[in-house]
């Protein structure tokens, strides 16, 4: 399907949105859909892992530096196909709640930013079995849009979403754990540096750069610290969506 006929029929969709009627079940999915806020924690966390090397190249010694720009490439390569599973989920969540009733969501930005797929990335461990969980998002993604906005609808995408949703959300954990270790190896050399350098700052001829330096490693620490958290926090949420669309599936009925 062009894009653009995509993008036209997913107008429509929209304002046919108040078209479906309000039932438990239609209530409880656009409870699940109003949930894709909780997906905004990973696209952050992405956007600061892929800035890592800014951050960090200040403190890197000559040899670091050149390892590290070699990575930041490699990182940066990566990191448009991390956002789009972001996307990717969001996209599916709102569908259903549009599916559902419910008339909030503009999905083109979601639906733009899924085009043209995703590639296996091993070393970070985003794997081929969840691309093409992510390619069978997205062509249930596009033929949901088309479907009439009713309650049979909704089932249809929730039972044929299960498995590839399961997946990306899998794929977001994974790269969430990398994220964190990164993170932790940013503190590693930032806090390491700074650690090794201020004790032999004079203290009577470098007073200012002295606090400056003690000021920094502080805000670092805590720096770190929150985001060591924030990691946690965000696979939490990953988690908590996992469960209600699991429980979601659970109740479809079965096809006659």
């Amino acid at each position: 399907m062009k894009m653009s006929r995509l993008l036209l029929i997913l107008c429509l969709a929209a304002l046919l949105g108040g078209c479906a009627s309000s039932t438990p079940r239609t209530a409880a999915v656009r409870e699940f859909a109003a949930q894709s806020p909780k997906l905004n924690a990973y696209h952050e966390l992405t956007e600061r892992y892929c800035a890592t090397y800014q951050r960090e190249q200040p403190f890197l010694s000559p040899a670091a530096d050149q390892r590290e720009k070699e990575l930041d490439a490699r990182r940066k390569d990566a990191c448009g196909d991390f956002v789009k599973l972001h996307s990717g989920v969001q996209a599916y969540m709102q569908a259903l709640g549009t599916l559902a009733g419910d008339e909030q969501y503009d999905l083109n930005d979601q639906i733009k930013a899924i085009g043209g797929g995703i590639k296996a990335w091993p070393d970070t461990g985003l794997l081929d079995r969840h691309v093409n969980a992510f390619a069978g998002l997205a062509r249930l993604l596009s033929r949901a849009i088309t479907r009439p906005l009713q309650e049979n609808a909704v089932n249809d995408m929730l039972r044929d979403g299960e498995q590839p949703v399961r997946e990306v959300l899998d794929a977001m954990r994974t790269l969430l754990r990398l994220y964190d270790k990164s993170n932790d190896n940013e503190r590693d050399i930032v806090l390491g540096m700074l650690e090794t350098e201020i004790p032999f700052v004079d203290a009577e001829r470098n007073r200012l750069l002295l606090a400056l330096a003690k000021s920094q490693q502080q805000s670092k620490t805590a720096e770190y610290r929150l985001f060591g958290l924030r990691y946690t926090l965000a696979r939490n949420n990953l988690d908590a969506i996992e469960r209600s669309h699991r429980a979601l599936a659970s109740q479809i009925p079965q096809p006659k």
